[in-house]
This record gives C-alpha cells, sequence and structure tokens, in this order.
C-alpha cells in the first residue's frame, strides 16, 4: 500500500440517538472520575492497548491521519479515535483501512449504555469507553489518540500510558470551557504531559510556547520543537493534505513516527515518505463540486483557522463565502480574518445547533450590509454559492459540512491541489 492514497469515503449516517444522550442536552461537563470508575468497572480496557495522544486547538484531526497513514505504510497494525465527525459517528473510529461498521458502534455503545448510566457519563465519556473496549478486543499494534477537548479533563486522557505526545496549534477557542486567555487554554491542553513522556511541537504563539515549555519542566516530560517541514520544492516531502499549514503537522506526524522508529517499532523513511503523501482528510481544504460546479470545504470554526484558510487563498475579489458559525464561536473575529472589502457572504443555520444569525453578525459588523444575507436553506445556499467568479467557500463549522456533503456531486477519487 505504500505511496496509495488512503481515501476511505465517509462512512453512511448511522442513528445513535437511542444510545447517546444529544450533546446540545447534556453539554460539556469535562472530567476524569466517571470515566475512569466507568472503565474499571467494564475490566480496564484502557491498559490492553498501546497509545499516543495528539493535542492542540487546529490540526490534531490532521496530525492524527498523517501518523495513521505512516504507520498503516509501515505494515503495522493501527487504530485512530477522532471527533469531531461530518456526517457519520462511524467516523471517530479508524481500524487500520476501515471505520467501525454501524453494527459493531452499535452493539459497543449498547454494551457499555449500563455502565454509563450508572456513573453518568457524558456521550463522549461514553462514546470513548466503548471505543478503548474495542480497542482492546481488536489488538493492534498501537492507538491514536485525539484530545476532544483541553487535554487536563479530557476522557482520552483516561489512558495511563500515553509517553508519547504531540501538539497542533493552540489558539483561542473554547473559552468557556478551558479560560478566557491563551495561557489558560495553553494550560489545559499541556496537561496532557505526564512524566517521562516526550512530546512535539512546531512553533507556537510565544504565550503558548512559554506554557508548553514550564509544564515539561514541571512535569519532567522532554518537549521537542520543530521547524515545518521544508516543501517539496526545497527538499521536502510531499503531502497528501493541502495547505501550507499542513506543514506543520506534518512535522509533528513525523517526528512522532521517527521516535516509535527509535523505540524498535518497524517504521523506516519509505514508509514517513509514503504516509504523508498518501493521507487523506475530509473537509479540511477539500475541493468538491455542486451541480458541476467546483467549491471549495474547510472546517475553519475559529480566528487562527480562518487566518490560516484565508492565507491559502488567492487574491481575487468578489469571493463568495457560505458560513455556518455556531453561537458559542468569536464570529466577528472570523468573519475580520475570512471576508475581504468585495466578497459576498451567507448565513445559514447549522442544524442541530444554536449558530449565529446574518443579523446578530451584522449588528457585530456594520460594514458587511449590502454584502450579508441569510438563507434558509442547504439546497438555496449552495444555489447562491456557486455563482460565477472566484472559488466559493464553506466553512465556519464542521458541523456545517457534514450537512451540506451528503448533497454534495458524487465524489471520484480524491484530489489534493490548492485553491
Amino acid at each position: 500500500m505504500q505511496g496509495q492514497p488512503i481515501a476511505l469515503g465517509l462512512p453512511a449516517p448511522v442513528d445513535l440517538d437511542d444510545l447517546l444522550e444529544p450533546f446540545a442536552r447534556r453539554g460539556v461537563d469535562l472530567g476524569l472520575k466517571r470515566v475512569e470508575a466507568a472503565l474499571a468497572e467494564g475490566g480496564h480496557p484502557e491498559r490492553r492497548f498501546a497509545a499516543v495522544q495528539v493535542a492542540g486547538t487546529n490540526g490534531k484531526g490532521s496530525i492524527c491521519t498523517l501518523l495513521h497513514a505512516i504507520l498503516r505504510a509501515a505494515g503495522l497494525r493501527c487504530a485512530s479515535y477522532r471527533s469531531p465527525h461530518l456526517v457519520s459517528w462511524c467516523e471517530r473510529i479508524q481500524l487500520d483501512d476501515a471505520w467501525i461498521s454501524p453494527a459493531q458502534l452499535r452493539a459497543d455503545l449498547t454494551r457499555w449504555q449500563p455502565i454509563g448510566r450508572r456513573h453518568q457519563l457524558t456521550p463522549f465519556e461514553l462514546l470513548t469507553a466503548a471505543a478503548f473496549d474495542r480497542f482492546a478486543s481488536e489488538a493492534p499494534d498501537l492507538v491514536i489518540l485525539e484530545v476532544g477537548l483541553g487535554g487536563r479533563l479530557d476522557a482520552t486522557t483516561a489512558h495511563p500510558q500515553r509517553s508519547l505526545l504531540g501538539f497542533g496549534s493552540i489558539g483561542l477557542d473554547h473559552r468557556e470551557h478551558l479560560g478566557s486567555t491563551l495561557a489558560a487554554i495553553a494550560a489545559e491542553k499541556a496537561a496532557v504531559m505526564a512524566p517521562g513522556s516526550l512530546a512535539f511541537s512546531a512553533p507556537q504563539h510565544p504565550e503558548v510556547a512559554a506554557v508548553l515549555t514550564a509544564t515539561a519542566l514541571e512535569r519532567d516530560c522532554e518537549l521537542r520543537w520543530l521547524d515545518p517541514l521544508a516543501t517539496p520544492e526545497a527538499g521536502g516531502p510531499p503531502l497528501g493534505l493541502a495547505g501550507s499549514w499542513q506543514r506543520r503537522n506534518g512535522a509533528v506526524a513525523q517526528a512522532m513516527a521517527l521516535a516509535l522508529a527509535a523505540r524498535g517499532w518497524p517504521i523506516d523513511s519509505v514508509a514517513i515518505a509514503s504516509g504523508l503523501a498518501a493521507a487523506r482528510w475530509s473537509g479540511r481544504l477539500e475541493r468538491r463540486r455542486w451541480q458541476g460546479r467546483e467549491l471549495l470545504l474547510d472546517g475553519a470554526h475559529n480566528p487562527p483557522a480562518a487566518v490560516a484558510l484565508r492565507q491559502e487563498l488567492d487574491s481575487q475579489q468578489g469571493r463568495r463565502w457560505l458560513l455556518g458559525i455556531q453561537r458559542h464561536k468569536e464570529a466577528p473575529e472570523l468573519l475580520d480574518a475570512l471576508v475581504a472589502p468585495a466578497d459576498q457572504l451567507a448565513v445559514v443555520a447549522i442544524p442541530a445547533h444554536a449558530s449565529w444569525s446574518a443579523a446578530e453578525l451584522l449588528l457585530e459588523r456594520p460594514a458587511l450590509a449590502g454584502r450579508i444575507e441569510a438563507i434558509s436553506d442547504p439546497v438555496t445556499a449552495l444555489n447562491w454559492l456557486t455563482a460565477p467568479g472566484p472559488l466559493p467557500v464553506v466553512t465556519g463549522s464542521l458541523h456545517l459540512l457534514g450537512a451540506l456533503i451528503p448533497l454534495l456531486d458524487p465524489l471520484g477519487p480524491l484530489v489534493v491541489g490548492q485553491s
């Protein structure tokens, strides 16, 4: 499989409403005591598989995807646990080159639901416990755990042996749960470090870098700083994920693979290069079509991600943006990063999520008068988006992408390209 694209495609949606309490009802309730007690009652599956962990604000899913592809190119059996998903809960659990099946996921959740009720697990905690049990049963060589939210109190941190860690870019997001300052958010994420562990990070904001460095010293964790991978033109490896920011994520994934190799894992330079080139990850700077018209999908959902997305686009004026932004996000700042003076934007509600409205955004940014409009349904929004002009963009939330992707033209071979 070396050098071949890992293009799973997205699995079909699976209805788990009878097994998972709606996130909107329970909300976020961070903590480790509940899930640790549940795992103990369930026979400690977290103790029966090796794992690495990836934390951060942006890019952690990409790091997991790149590392997973490297491990598969090396011929290793591996699994990944990611969040959130685009169209199906099955996307959260990848076993080698396949998603978990709907039947298997339902069976696992059904088995863990009584334990979950007894310990009042949140939906994410219940899913994590069931995933840990599945990983223990499948016995892969290695499991890659993506932190859901924060790090210190995230359910994935219940795994006791995470001696190898990766950090994606850390920025201001989820302030309502992690703290109002960059330093506070960084501290929550840095807390995944443990004595004797080895952590990797590409360059971070100076305030974040200071927190990571201090936490590593306090916790006797070795922290290694990485330069982004060089571009192919400068001798660096090709990446299967589009976007200049992926050079940072690729550096972390490569360093984690090299650290595994140094510990005796059978991973060589050929596998690393093949995996980096073969990785694919839906909804991240991805080109798709609606009724034959090309558009760009990217799940940028916070200001730092919006800045990175804008930097990837050309300077053409009059671009059309279709946005859906959850109500707890810093939407005005996100617009500041994305929208150029001649651009047009439409705002659509994200199904099942409280969202910013066009009227609310106009109050925050009056200069958008005449260039922002509300659209009530996804099909009308896609039709509006694909008028003649520069490559249009759908962004603001992965949940929005998940609602629109099933409506788009059938996906042919995945193409990674620049915008």
